[in-house]
């Protein structure tokens, strides 16, 4: 019997559903401290996963889920640039 590969899983911060890995959006903290969406997924920083939907963003912004995932305080600025790349990004 071949071996079956394992896919991660993680759980978008909007709806709070599990997911496979790469249907995911991964935003990342950077060390310095820049929020950021990152499409590579390589990144370095810590990492929280959300929906490419522009639903699942407002969702998370509405709950500051991503600011509990950072454990930082995140503008309204970049909240506003990640939903114009999300909907310009996919």
């Amino acid at each position: 019997m071949p071996k079956v590969k394992k896919i991660p899983q993680r759980q978008c911060v909007g709806c709070r559903e599990m997911k496979d890995k790469k249907a995911l959006l991964r935003v990342v903290r950077s060390p310095e401290g820049a929020v950021s969406l990152d499409f590579t997924g390589k990144k370095p920083g810590r990492g929280a996963y959300v929906c490419p939907d522009p639903d699942c963003l407002k969702k998370a912004r509405k709950s500051r889920a991503l600011e509990r995932a950072f454990e930082t305080a995140i503008p309204p600025e970049v909240y506003d640039a990640m939903e114009a790349e999300l909907g310009g990004g996919t």
